[in-house]
């Protein structure tokens, strides 16, 4: 963080972004004596024909949480304010409809990635797109890897304020490289979403490679045909699908010459291991009722890593699992229900631990995911015991307010 504020991002990110905004309104209004259209329905849109198209969105999720000594022991152990989240994001197109960008900064401590390096890294999405047809597009850049979708799931979209410990240890994250995406439609109302993405492999923002790549494959089936609004893609069914809604996904990734314990996050290996991760997800919705389910291997043929001390560190092989329900007990009200957990290979027995959680998650949406309240309360409990007596065993709760355009 001292870095961060130190290299005086905030006001030559401010200056930049002034200067961009007063320079292509400038420039749109030399190509005629019409002015810039100005548009606020979803975020700030500046835009001029089908020259360019500026969208300006920020939004923010300051959070209260708490968590037990234990299961018997009811008192505090720790507590959680702070801002969990502030995001501004860019997006639109430059001289013509078919190449668009996506960009996304992240401010709060959370977001800057300390833990894996010496210096923040305020850049989460840095992407050019170009799109051949509408159902054919090709990204060069830093974005989520098509993996698990509550992760590809925006933050702004979850029906919990955080996405679950499944999630944590399993997911494939960011990554900077090339990506592709292709949907197919039927004569019916079937879809087939193909995605794929060859990356660095090490993550966010990475230093220059040592020679191993990221291979993602993503295939997604809709035999109902698509979600309203892009649902498959949001938690929660605040549209109200009138018919069934079903999304069946399956990822493979492979990681060669991968340095960090969960792939493109995590601590950072003392020697390089190849990776593989499987997912299968599915998401249904259907009049106010929703499901999400997740399912996650990693494995790696030797992942255990042990520096010239002795000190042990490896990779996080394993499974995981993650269901979620949840009721819209009102138009703007609703109730969730989620269950994850997450079990290490008998291979590295010793160097992490079988964890499993429940949550209980009341969200009161005042305009749909942009701006809403979120209570969530649950237990979580440690090598598959259950019992309050465990000391390692605790209560959590969160309070959120999340804020945006």
């Amino acid at each position: 963080m001292k870095n961060f504020s130190q290299n005086g991002f905030f006001p030559v990110f401010l200056s930049i972004f002034l200067f961009s905004l007063i320079s292509s309104t400038a420039f749109a209004q030399v190509e005629s004596d019409e002015r810039a259209l100005l548009n606020v329905k979803n975020g700030i849109s500046i835009s001029k024909d089908s020259l360019f198209m500026l969208n300006l969105r920020f939004r923010m999720q300051n959070r209260f949480g708490f968590k037990t000594e234990s299961g018997e022991n009811l008192s505090i152990e720790e507590t959680d304010f702070r801002v969990r989240r502030l995001r501004l994001r860019f997006d639109g197109y430059v001289l013509n409809p078919r190449i668009q960008y996506y960009i996304q900064f992240g401010f709060s401590r959370s977001d800057l990635d300390l833990d894996a390096g010496e210096f923040a890294q305020p850049i989460r999405d840095a992407i050019i797109y170009y799109y051949l047809k509408p159902n054919l597009y090709f990204g060069f850049g830093q974005s989520k890897l098509p993996g698990n979708r509550e992760r590809v799931i925006s933050s702004g979209n979850l029906q919990f304020a955080d996405r679950s410990i499944a999630n944590g240890v399993f997911t494939l994250d960011r990554d900077f490289g090339f990506f592709g995406y292709y949907t197919l439609t039927t004569r019916g109302k079937a879809e087939y979403h193909l995605k794929g993405a060859l990356n660095t492999g090490e993550g966010r923002n990475p230093s220059p490679g040592d020679g191993g790549l990221s291979y993602t494959g993503r295939f997604e089936y809709l035999p109902f045909g698509s979600f309203l609004n892009n649902g498959d893609y949001s938690e929660g069914d605040l549209e109200f699908e009138t018919t069934p809604k079903l999304s069946v996904g399956l990822t493979y990734n492979l990681n060669k010459k991968g340095e960090r314990a969960r792939g493109q996050i995590g601590k950072y290996l003392y020697e390089q291991r190849d990776q593989n991760v499987f997912i299968a997800d599915a998401m249904f919705k259907y009049r106010g009722w929703g499901v999400l389910t997740e399912y996650f291997h990693r494995s790696s043929s030797d992942p255990i890593t042990e520096n010239a001390q002795g000190l042990k560190r490896a990779v996080w092989v394993g499974k995981g699992t993650n269901v979620q329900f949840s009721k819209m007990i009102s138009g703007k009200s609703e109730l969730a229900f989620r269950y994850a957990a997450v079990r290490p290979d008998g291979s590295i027995e010793g160097l992490e631990k079988r964890s499993e959680e429940t949550n209980l998650g009341f969200t009161r949406y005042l305009n749909g995911h942009r701006i809403k309240i979120q209570a969530n309360f649950g237990y979580s409990w440690f090598d598959g015991v259950l019992e309050l007596q465990n000391t390692d065993n605790f209560w959590f709760g969160t309070f959120q307010v999340e804020f945006g355009i």
